[in-house]
């Protein structure tokens, strides 16, 4: 009876430092700007008293999985173990995740109905102000932010 050796040889993936770098470095600032921009909208909105939007925590929970994506990549960076195949599929879903989220948003800010846009407009714009009070303010913030 003879015996069959079997070796395995683990491959070692050498990634081009500099690109990597940028890129990591790219996806970190982004996903970290979308989680501190999202976490502060949620306690404006409970300083105001009113509902949550499913959506700001729906941006908080893919930026945190990009931030665990990009943890996890480091990981196997260290490890020499990152395939390209890990980088591609992760990148593409947390795209797809995030393309999601900007097309809700963007619904809720300037849709066709019931919009940011057209209530600022409504109560804020279509209102004669004069004076030192907070309906000053909010129209010339209206005026800024919008036009």
């Amino acid at each position: 009876m003879t015996e069959v050796v079997v070796q395995r040889v683990k491959t070692k993936y050498h990634w081009p430092p500099v690109q990597l770098n940028f890129w990591i470095l790219i996806m970190l600032v982004g996903a970290s700007t979308i989680l501190g921009v999202f976490s502060s909208f949620i306690t404006v909105q409970q300083q105001l008293m009113v509902g949550i939007p499913w959506y700001f925590a729906y941006e908080i929970t893919v930026s945190a999985l990009a931030v665990f994506f990009i943890i996890v990549m480091l990981w196997l960076i260290s490890q020499r173990q990152l395939l390209p195949g890990i980088v591609i599929i992760g990148s593409f879903i947390l795209f797809v995740l995030w393309l999601v989220g900007l097309i809700v948003i963007s619904i809720q800010l300037w849709g066709p109905s019931g919009s940011v846009n057209s209530n600022c407009q409504m109560y804020v714009s279509g209102q004669g102000v004069r004076g030192a009070n907070t309906a000053t303010l909010a129209w010339l913030e209206q005026n800024s932010i919008w036009k």
